[in-house]
Parts: structure tokens; sequence; C-alpha cells
């Protein structure tokens, strides 16, 4: 199948005569991907973005020589890059600006994406991931009882919840099981423990997931299980839930393209994955602020992560912010055939 959908999108480029401007477009992007460095960074670069110092640690290499290698990827269209604060950002750049290279550069990240990964990157990548997640962890923990007054700073649950608990009712279809995967204070828990027969509430922070226990009680939530730990011991304890929620948590993770994966895991059989979160912006204090480690997600972003992890695409709502903010609602469904 592979091969067809291959062969299918190579022949565009024989029904279409080109110019020898387009050839020299091809030829730099073959040659940009043609250096086995290049090619271990476009793999790097699949589900996350990284700053330049971090892929001088992946790679062990110097920043200048990092650097080179990068605006060789730049100037073919391969990756894209997005300053937060005063750092820049590369990642890969799903849509080439030349359009007809488009078939091509995807034929390319599909084959470099069943490729195999360096072990010795692998590890490196995961140390990196680990640091940004304990410094998530540690700015909540610490932050725990001024949680809510950080947030109301860029979103109040009083200005989106409504809209959430009422994206949450037309979205659902199986009543059985919910999984909320960071619960914050727990302003969301109220709803879908009153959609849902089970609801489990998932939290990596101890102080945080103590705070929502507390709150959770107050109101007289009964069919709620509290659980510290990620999505990786909702795997391994197979929490398969009718709805997984993101409410405000991917801008927190270090990997949103993995927990995004790792949620399509969890959902049973047209199973619904809401996420709540940040458009992107360009306000780098919530940084420091609010302990977020991304500036927002483009729409597209979600999107493709979500698609790369076998969901369909449902429904979507925006919503603007006083403060400048923009608050995406989106749907993603997990089709019967993706659990095969």
């Amino acid at each position: 199948m592979l091969k067809s959908r291959t062969m299918n999108n190579l022949s565009h480029f024989d029904s279409q005569p080109r110019s020898a401007t387009d050839t020299s477009a091809i030829t730099a992007l073959c040659k940009a991907a043609g250096d086995p460095l290049r090619m271990q960074v476009l793999k790097v670069l699949q589900q996350n973005a990284y700053g330049v110092l971090e892929l001088c640690q992946v790679f062990d290499i110097r920043q200048s020589a990092m650097s080179h290698h990068l605006k060789i990827l730049a100037n073919a269209g391969l990756v894209a890059t997005r300053r937060e604060g005063t750092t820049i950002f590369y990642r890969r750049n799903e849509s080439h600006p030349d359009t007809d290279l488009q078939p091509l550069q995807q034929v390319l990240f599909q084959t470099i994406d069943d490729a195999a990964l360096d072990p010795a990157l692998r590890g490196r990548l995961e140390s990196i991931n680990q640091e940004r997640s304990a410094a998530s962890v540690a700015f909540f923990n610490h932050n725990a009882q001024r949680f809510e007054e950080n947030q109301d700073l860029i979103a109040s649950w009083s200005d989106y919840g409504d809209s959430v608990e009422s994206f949450l009712e037309s979205s659902i279809g199986n009543k059985n099981s919910a999984l909320e995967i960071g619960p914050g204070y727990g302003q969301f828990l109220g709803k879908l423990s009153a959609c849902f027969k089970r609801v489990t509430a998932l939290d990596n922070s101890a102080e945080m997931l103590e705070q929502c226990r507390g709150r959770a009680t107050s109101q007289g939530l009964k069919n709620i299980d509290f659980k510290l730990g990620d999505t990786d011991l909702a795997r391994s304890e197979g929490l398969r839930s009718d709805c997984v929620s993101l409410n405000m948590v991917l801008h927190h993770n270090p990997t949103p393209g993995d927990i995004i994966s790792d949620c399509a895991e969890l959902l049973s059989d047209k199973g619904v994955l809401l996420i709540t979160d940040l458009c992107a912006h360009d306000q780098d204090w919530v940084k420091k602020a609010c302990g977020d480690l991304w500036l927002g997600f483009e729409p597209q972003e979600l999107t493709r992560w979500a698609a790369a992890a076998g969901l369909e695409e449902g429904n979507s709502l925006y919503l603007a912010q006083r403060n400048g903010f923009r608050i995406q609602l989106r749907q993603f469904i997990k089709s019967p055939e993706q659990t095969k």
C-alpha cells in the first residue's frame, strides 16, 4: 500500500514538465536531505520542536556546525522556525512553500519516519524531554497554592468554561468512562462526573493532585479516581476511555505530539479526544509566570499530531480573550478501524 501511494505521488512529476528553476529546487531539496546528519535531524524533528542548543546536545556537535545544517534545511523548505522569547525553535515544515514539491516532500518525510533513530540520539532526546518535564512538574508542585491565580493571567475558567462544557455535550457518544489529564483544580471534573459513569483524574504533580482531590471532595463528587502519574501509567494500566480531555495541558508538556499519540491509544472505539489550548501567541512572560513550555500552538499543529496518531478531526471552536489570547477547542475522534 505504501508503495502504491509513493508511486502515485511521484507520478505527479512525470505528468508536469518543470522549468530549470523548478529542477534546481528539486535538487536543493534532495541535496539538503541527502546528508546523514541532516536526515537524522529531520527524524528528530518528527513530532517535536527543539532549539539549536538542544539539537547540539542531541547530536554532540558545535553550535556553528548545527546552525549551518539547519540553514541548509530551512533554505530547502524542509524546516521552519518559531521564535519564543529569546529562543528559536526548529520544527519540520510539513507543507513545503512550493506546492509542486509537496508530494516529493511527503514521500521523503514518510520514509524518514519509518527509519530507525540512532539509539544514542534517542537517549539524549529522552534526557532533554525529561529535563523539560521535570521543570514543569517542579513549577506546579511549587505553585500549587496559587495555580488558579496564575492561570487567570492567561485565561480564566469562568471566561471559557461554559464553552468547554457545551463543547463536551455536543461531542460525546458513549458515556461509560472519561480521563482528564492534568485536571488542575478540577474545574472541569464536575461536568465530567455528571456526564460519565467513571472518571479518572491523572496528574504528575502530587501537590496539584491533592488540590484537585480537595476541590472534588468539597463538591461531593463520588465517581472520580485520582491517580498520580502520566500517560505512561495510564497506558500500563489500560485506562481505556470514551473521552480523554486535555484542558490547557499541552502547552505545559515537553512532547505534545507524543501525548496526543498516547491519548489516541487510550481511547475506546469512537472515543473522543477533547483538546482545549491556546492558539500560538508571542507573550513570552507566561513561561516564567505560568510555567508554560510553549507559547500556544497553531491549529494545524494539533491537526497534524492528531492525524499522525490516527485520529479524525471533528468540530472546532475558537474563542477570543480580552487579554489578546485565543483559545482553541478541538475534537478528534478514534474510528473503530484504528483499534484493529
